[in-house]
Order: structure tokens, then C-alpha cells, then sequence
């Protein structure tokens, strides 16, 4: 990233700050791999708590408000979505008690609405940031009407380039809202190949005013883990109790475990990051015993000169003259005796 953390956009949800200088937000995307079922849902809110994700984020779908009723079957499943959605979608109350419960285990609930309808129940609801995802970046319409309820925002990209980004980016700016871009491929599941993280940088020149973030479709967390480096702020997977589970996000979820070693493995990358290549003094307890000093190999008389026969560098790195200094010492003659083994010293040597 070209910007430093104290430079670099940030925002807050709730009291979350998010931005390149604090620690990855971890979405764990319970979306709706609970199938309908509230009891579902509330597991994975408790098993996300208890492996330390900081946030869970469901769908919320008002069906007659989001589409009209079609027989397309998405990709990576095998019933028509108008039918899913209606089978999945969780009522307010459900949503309500969820996030509730959220709260709760000390957790950000999110949702993504994919309606003004759904969008003006989670207003109800008071949640902390909208979601908005692939599918509806392009729908300047639904992002400018979420932009003004006055909460950040977080927009996945997947299915879209830079010229279709920007006119979300535009109603977020109007908006005065903080925001982040994840940059996400809409394929279920996405071979690694397809990843193509290198987008981030483009995301980050393109649009300077936001931070990043990578919504990740493989099997894996290291897309995620990858991304860390490359200023990537907010990391989502979804997520599932049980990868036995039914539904079609579920090939492409992680567990609980997976999601535990997401978020420590994150912390642990971002504070890895930054930083020069310096000496640092907390490495002087290593210096001293793995750095060489200037030793004697042989007994060396007063007046006698250093050479390669009886001068030579061992550690451990106390003496007074590294091995970085040994040839200054080679042809100098000894100022007193020395034993085999002793280490040199600066007033062991006769001036020229």
C-alpha cells in the first residue's frame, strides 16, 4: 500500500475501527446457510463467538420486494432462486432475535439487504453497516437509497470492473458515508488461479478514499491470509456449524476451526507488517552469542603481528571487534601478550 496507516481511510462500525492500520475485520458470512431455520442460525452465531470472529453477517431477503417470480437457477444450486429465497428468508423477528443474540457474545451483526424493503427493516433494526454484495454493486438505484441511511458501508465487487464500480463509489462519497471495497469473484467455489488478488492494488489506486477487503469464494482460508499483505482490511468467508449441512454455499464455507485460525493468522500478519530493514535492540541478546569476534588462534607475543596463521573470528560476538573488522586487524602488531583464544581489543594493536 502507498499510503501509511496514519494517512489511509478508516471508519468505524460501532466502535470497530477498520482501515489499514488496525488488525482485519473477520466477517463470518452465516448468509443463508441456515436454510430457513432460526435454530441453525443462532449455532452459528454461537460457534462464530466461540472461535473469536468479531462479526457475523446474514441475508435479509423480502422476496416480493427483490424480484418477481423467475425459474433461474443460480450455478451452484439446483432450484430456482425465486423459490430458495423464499424457503431461506428469515422473518424480522428472526432477525431481530439474531442480532440480538450477536450482541450479545460481544459480536457486529451485519446483513445484506438485497431490497429497500430489506434495507429499511435492518434501518428498523438499527444495524451498525450495511453489506451490500456483487450483484447489487451495479444497481446504483438500491446502493444510493442505502447510502442514505447514513451507516458505512461495505461493497463487494465480484462481477464488476473499475468503470461499474465507480458510480457506487460516486453515491458513497455524495453520501459522506466511510466505506470499504472487497473485491470478491462470483464463482462458487473460485479455483485459486481466479483469486487474481493483484486486484486490490487496482482497487486502491482507482479509488484511494476506500478500504480494502477481499469477500473469498475458494475452500480455503489462504486467499484471505493472502490478502493481509496486500491492504486488505475487512476478510469474508462464508460460514457453516457443519459442512455436512445442506445448502449451496455450504462447499464454499469454512467451520468454526478454520475461522479461528483466520482471524489469529490475520492478527498475526498485520502485525508482521511494516517496519524497515534496521538492527533492532531488542536483538542484542542474539547478537552477543551469534556474531563472531576477532580471536587469537596461537599464543601471539608483544610486538609480534596479527596474521591468518594465528588470528582468526569465532563467537561469541562480546569482543570488542567483529568479524566484520578482521582484515583491518591482519599485519597490526600486539601492544601485549596474548593467549590462543583471547579476544581482540582495539588497544591491542600498535599504531602503524
Amino acid at each position: 500500500m502507498s499510503e501509511s496507516p496514519a494517512t489511509a481511510p478508516e471508519f468505524a462500525i460501532g466502535d470497530r475501527l477498520v482501515g489499514l492500520g488496525h488488525a482485519p475485520l473477520v466477517i463470518a458470512e452465516i448468509g443463508i446457510n441456515h436454510e430457513g431455520d432460526p435454530a441453525k442460525a443462532h449455532r452459528m452465531v454461537d460457534d462464530a463467538a466461540d472461535a473469536g470472529v468479531e462479526c457475523v453477517k446474514i441475508q435479509t431477503h423480502v422476496v416480493e420486494d427483490e424480484m418477481i417470480p423467475n425459474d433461474v437457477v443460480p450455478g451452484n444450486a439446483d432450484e430456482p432462486i425465486y423459490q430458495m429465497m423464499q424457503r431461506c428468508a428469515l422473518s424480522p423477528q428472526d432477525e431481530r432475535e439474531l442480532k440480538q443474540h450477536a450482541e450479545d457474545r460481544g459480536m457486529i451483526f451485519l446483513s445484506t439487504p438485497f431490497s429497500r424493503a430489506a434495507a429499511d427493516r435492518l434501518a428498523e433494526l438499527d444495524v451498525a453497516a450495511y453489506k451490500i454484495g456483487s450483484g447489487e454493486c451495479n444497481n446504483y438505484p438500491l446502493v444510493k437509497h442505502i447510502a442514505a441511511l447514513g451507516k458505512p458501508v461495505i461493497l463487494s465487487t465480484g462481477m464488476n470492473d473499475v468503470a461499474s464500480i465507480r458510480p457506487a463509489v460516486d453515491i458513497l462519497l455524495e453520501a459522506g458515508v466511510g466505506f470499504a471495497l472487497l473485491h470478491c469473484t462470483s464463482l462458487y467455489p473460485t479455483p485459486p488461479e481466479m483469486v487474481r488478488l493483484g486486484a486490490l492494488a487496482e482497487l486502491g489506486a482507482a479509488f484511494p478514499e476506500a478500504v480494502l477487503g477481499l469477500s473469498d469464494h475458494t475452500t480455503s482460508i489462504y486467499p484471505c491470509l493472502g490478502a493481509v499483505p496486500l491492504g486488505a482490511r475487512v476478510l469474508e468467508r462464508h460460514f457453516t456449524s457443519d459442512m455436512g449441512w445442506p445448502g449451496p454455499d455450504i462447499p464454499v464455507s469454512s467451520t468454526p476451526e478454520e475461522f479461528g485460525q483466520l482471524v489469529v493468522g490475520s492478527k498475526l500478519i498485520h502485525a508482521a507488517l511494516g517496519g524497515s530493514k534496521e538492527i533492532l535492540g531488542d536483538e542484542q541478546p542474539t547478537i552477543d552469542f551469534a556474531y563472531a569476534s576477532v580471536v587469537t588462534t596461537a599464543p601471539i607475543a608483544k610486538g609480534e603481528p596479527f596474521t591468518e596463521a594465528n588470528t582468526w573470528v569465532k563467537r561469541p560476538g562480546t569482543g570488542e571487534i567483529k568479524a566484520a573488522d578482521y582484515t583491518t586487524v591482519l599485519g597490526r602488531r600486539a601492544t601485549r601478550d596474548l593467549a590462543a583464544d583471547d579476544q581482540v581489543r582495539w588497544n591491542d594493536l600498535a599504531d602503524d
